[in-house]
């Protein structure tokens, strides 16, 4: 299980260059003016985790198979989405789609690159697009609602479950704040996703600067940092222009231009652990001859739910999972150094998965 991040922004914010950077591709058009995305693009990216390398070095594995994930480039937004403005409508239909949001904000200063409101301010771009989300889920609810008129009639227990759950939303809304900070208890957690409001996605926020200030920030990303904290939200700095000069160089290269620029590693990376965090994620491994492989899964993943992202049969089978702690495993030098030294353990269908497990999986077919 990876994950989908939609890459949103105003346009000429550094969006289609920050993923170009990321997929290693020119297929999204990085232009100087609005609009210049216009079909969503799509790039699946590796994760890197250099667990795996020494896991696969161990072991002597013949492939190294990261996990992965994917990077959506979404059309720039512009004031009055909401109501069609632009490729409004196109914008919000691509971003219902996506598990988080990654919003790029214009934290550099270019006379060259025009601005669609003609003026730098982060924290005002970002409460744009919030806005605009905020009230094409407050019409979205308004429509829902009225639909549901004839089932409340009838008592459907179904309908007054999400009536109920849109009017939370909705009175959130009207108070200027997003639909995720409702608090939604575990009996409405599956009917509260289906309902596949804008503003319950998670968001972190991106600050593009300049490269001069890639390692340190500037005082616009500053100013995001605060909202960010304020919000509970996260954030980190990167120089969408660094990473597009990255992505062209060889591993050794890239090595020493981070170097050179005094980072300790590429923005792709510092981006996925914000992800990974900001969905609750953690990663598991398999290790053997044949391959070395990283797999996605929630935090809090039973050991057959964590089969089950395998195979399904996996899961339906689940008998026992060998499981070895990442650390365990590398000081014992392999799976039969740390079943010797007794850190090999046979857990059950109760046990909670962690992240760097080295597992394998036994099961009834």
């Amino acid at each position: 299980m990876g994950f989908k991040m939609g890459i949103v922004g105003l346009p000429n914010v550094g969006k289609s260059t920050l993923f170009n950077a990321l997929t290693k591709t020119a297929s999204a058009q990085a232009a100087n003016f609005p609009f210049c995305t216009i079909e969503p693009n799509v790039g699946d990216v590796a994760v890197p985790d250099a667990r795996l390398d020494k896991l696969a070095a161990i072991a002597g594995s013949a492939q190294i198979i990261p996990t992965r994930m994917t990077f959506v480039d979404i059309a720039g937004l512009v004031k009055g989405a909401s109501k069609g403005e632009g490729l409004g409508n196109q914008f919000l239909a691509n971003i219902r789609e996506v598990d988080a949001i990654a919003h790029v904000l214009r934290c550099f200063e270019d006379k060259d690159v025009t601005h669609v409101e003609d003026r730098v301010d982060p924290v005002a771009d970002a409460d744009t697009i919030e806005t605009e989300l905020m009230l094409a889920d407050l019409e979205s609810i308004e429509k829902r609602r009225a639909n549901l008129v004839r089932k409340l009639k009838g008592n459907d227990k179904e309908a007054q479950q999400q009536d109920r759950l849109l009017a939370e939303a909705q009175a959130m809304l009207d108070e200027g704040k997003p639909a995720r900070l409702v608090e939604v208890d575990a009996d409405d957690a599956k009917a509260w996703s289906t309902l596949q409001l804008l503003t319950t996605k998670p968001v972190l926020y991106v600050c593009n600067v300049g490269e001069s200030e890639s390692v340190e920030g500037n005082d616009h990303s500053n100013r995001v940092a605060e909202m960010a904290a304020a919000q509970g939200n996260s954030h980190v700095i990167i120089s969408a222009q660094i990473e597009e000069e990255i992505s062209q160089l060889e591993p050794d290269e890239a090595t020493m231009f981070l170097d050179e620029m005094g980072l300790a590693e590429a923005g792709l990376d510092r981006l996925i652990r914000a992800g990974y965090e900001l969905l609750q994620l953690e990663t598991y491994f398999t290790v053997g001859p044949k391959e070395a492989r990283a797999w996605t899964i929630t935090a809090g993943t039973a050991a057959p739910q964590a089969a089950g992202v395998i195979h399904g049969d996996f899961e339906k089978g689940f008998i026992r999972a060998e499981t070895i702690a990442y650390d365990d495993y590398i000081d014992g030098n392999g799976e039969t150094g740390a079943k010797d030294a007794g850190k090999m353990r046979a857990e059950g269908k109760s046990y909670i998965v962690q992240d760097g497990d080295v597992m394998h999986f036994l099961f009834n077919t």
